[in-house]
């Protein structure tokens, strides 16, 4: 195993976290007047419910007119103790600020995400108490994929997750609903060079699993420890220089006709997975 390198995490907000001013903040204050029509809006009861739990800035909170039954009835309840403004909106509206998705007769406009450094990502762990448990995100270009694995990622008990800032999904608007309000829970990084970044996290003692076809299978391979788990896109998996960065090619044996898994459902087997065996040592 490699030496841990010790360092000294810096965190300056309520959550712990040493933010980032991405591109996507900037933009938003920028567009103040105008981001109605970028359709930056987090939709759907459940999404708004995590929201909600943080304290993340929301402006205003639509709800479609006439509904405040259930969940609708406790979103509206949380958000005036908040002083969040609460406004009736008709469908149309609602659809428009969706662009299309289930938006379940609520939408809200906040920041779609607030990004990490890595360092915070390590810090975590070390608030948890255990060798770091991270995943990476390598050109998966739809967001619905990529909330899917923020939600993934959540469930198993990873500490963060990396994505590179050029040829990924980034975590808008659409990335929020597929999560399940996952990514409320999980500290993301968004980082220029995703090979470079692996270099990085092997200097501070974490191994890399990249999963892949052909590799030995995630039942075979001990995957306790520090460990990075790298996801590629839906079609061209993992890029090549990634690839030879990994110290380990894991791969989900198949028994049907299929011979590949959705990132998603990948991602889920195999940190499900790395889960299991990190929880069996303990």
């Amino acid at each position: 195993m490699r030496n841990n390198e010790k360092r000294k995490y810096y965190r300056n907000d309520s959550k712990g976290f040493k933010r980032e001013r991405g591109d996507f903040r900037d933009n938003y204050k920028d567009n103040r007047d105008n981001r109605e029509e970028l359709g930056e809006a987090i939709y759907g009861r459940n999404a708004i419910l995590e929201l909600l739990k943080t304290d993340r800035e929301i402006d205003k909170i639509f709800i479609l007119a006439g509904e405040r039954e259930g969940s609708v009835k406790l979103i509206e309840s949380k958000a005036r103790e908040r002083g969040i403004p609460v406004i009736d909106a008709p469908k149309e509206k609602l659809d428009r600020l969706a662009n299309g998705g289930v938006h379940q007769g609520v939408a809200a406009f906040a920041s779609a995400v607030e990004y990490v450094d890595v360092d915070d990502i390590f810090a975590v762990a070390e608030e948890r108490g255990h060798a770091p448990f991270i995943v990476i995100a390598d050109g998966i270009e739809d967001p619905h994929n990529l909330g899917a694995l923020i939600r993934c990622a959540d469930a198993a008990g990873a500490d963060g997750l990396i994505i590179p800032k050029r040829r990924n999904a980034a975590v808008t608007a659409v990335t929020v609903k597929s999560s399940a309000g996952a990514v409320e829970h999980l500290a993301i990084a968004k980082v220029a060079n995703i090979a470079m970044t692996i270099d990085s996290l092997k200097k501070r003692g974490v191994w890399v699993y990249g999963a892949e076809a052909g590799g030995t299978s995630v039942y075979d391979t001990d995957m306790t420890g520090a460990a990075a788990f790298v996801f590629g896109s839906e079609g061209n998996g993992i890029s090549h220089l990634v690839t030879e960065k990994c110290d380990h090619i894991i791969s989900i044996p198949m028994h049907g006709q299929v011979n590949s898994l959705n990132v998603s459902c990948a991602s889920a087997v195999v940190l499900c997975e790395a889960a299991r065996q990190r929880e069996m040592k303990k």
